[in-house]
C-alpha cells in the first residue's frame, strides 16, 4: 500500500472551479451565492448533470495514478477509490436522489486484456468498500460489464477538445439497461480531462434510462493549472506510455 507520507501528500484542490463540470478556474473564490462557470459551460452542455475531482493531475497525484495503470499497483487503486468518498461527502449525495449505482468508465476489451485491470473498476471498488464502512444504509450497488466500450478509439492524447468529442461519439453502449433504468449512477475514472470520455458515457446511460450522471474523478488535467514539477525518469518513461493510451 502507499506508504504515510506519500498517502498525506495527496492532497485536494480546494480551490475555485465551474459549477458544473469541475474544472479548476484560476481566480479568486466567488461569492457563496453564486455557481461560477467556465468558458465552455456557458455555451455547450455535456451530458453528465455535474463532475468534480479529487485533486489536479500534477504530481505526486500524477505519478501515484501511472504507477497505478503501467506497473500494476493494484492494491493502489482500492486505496485511492477511499479519496472519491471526500467528494461524495462533500456532494451529499447521500440525499433522496434515486438509489445511486457506481459504474466505472470501461475500457475496450483487448486494452484491459492488455493491461490486466481496468484501473476505474478499482477506484470504484475501492470507493464502495468505504462507503460501506461508514456504515451506510443502502451503499451503492457496483455494476460491472453494463457499460461496454464498443469501439475501440485512438488515444486522446493530443486531440483539443473537438477531436476528443467525435473521437468518443458512439464508443460506449449500455449491455443491461434494466440495471440502471430510473437509477441515480455514479460514473467513476482515474483522470478528467476535457470531459469527452464521461460525455458519451453519460449520453449512453441516459439512452438508457438512466435519470442522473454524477462524474467522481481522482484527477483533472488542465492547462490552466501546468505541472511544473520534475519527475524522474522512470516517470517519464511510464508518462510516454500513457500518451499511448
Amino acid at each position: 500500500m502507499l506508504c504515510h507520507d506519500c498517502w498525506d501528500g495527496l492532497k485536494p484542490f480546494t480551490g475555485s472551479c465551474c459549477a458544473y463540470c469541475g474544472i479548476p478556474i484560476a481566480a479568486q473564490a466567488p461569492a457563496e451565492d453564486s455557481e461560477p462557470r467556465c468558458g465552455f459551460c456557458r455555451i455547450q452542455n455535456f451530458d453528465f448533470d455535474l463532475a468534480r475531482s479529487y485533486g489536479l493531475y500534477s504530481a505526486p497525484l500524477r505519478e501515484v495514478i501511472l504507477y497505478l495503470k503501467f506497473r500494476r499497483h493494484e492494491r493502489w487503486g482500492y486505496q485511492l477509490g477511499e479519496l472519491l468518498f471526500l467528494l461524495w461527502e462533500s456532494l451529499a449525495l447521500q440525499s433522496d436522489d434515486p438509489p445511486w449505482v457506481l459504474i466505472p468508465v470501461p475500457l475496450h476489451y483487448r486494452r484491459q486484456r492488455e493491461r490486466g485491470f481496468n484501473q476505474a473498476e478499482l477506484l470504484a471498488r475501492g470507493l464502495q468498500h468505504k462507503l460501506r464502512k461508514t456504515g451506510l444504509p443502502d451503499p451503492p450497488r457496483l455494476e460491472v460489464g453494463c457499460l461496454r466500450r464498443c469501439r475501440a478509439t485512438p488515444p486522446q492524447s493530443g486531440l483539443d477538445r473537438h477531436a476528443r468529442m467525435e473521437n468518443v461519439r458512439h464508443a460506449f453502449e449500455v449491455c443491461r439497461p434494466e440495471r440502471i433504468r430510473e437509477r441515480s449512477i455514479i460514473l467513476v475514472d482515474d483522470v478528467m480531462t476535457t470531459g469527452a470520455t464521461a460525455s458519451a458515457c453519460a449520453r449512453a446511460l441516459k439512452q438508457a434510462g438512466a435519470l442522473k450522471i454524477i462524474v467522481l474523478t481522482l484527477a483533472r488535467a488542465t492547462p490552466q493549472f501546468p505541472d511544473h514539477g520534475k519527475p524522474c525518469l522512470l516517470t517519464k518513461n511510464i508518462q510516454a506510455e500513457d500518451n499511448n493510451f
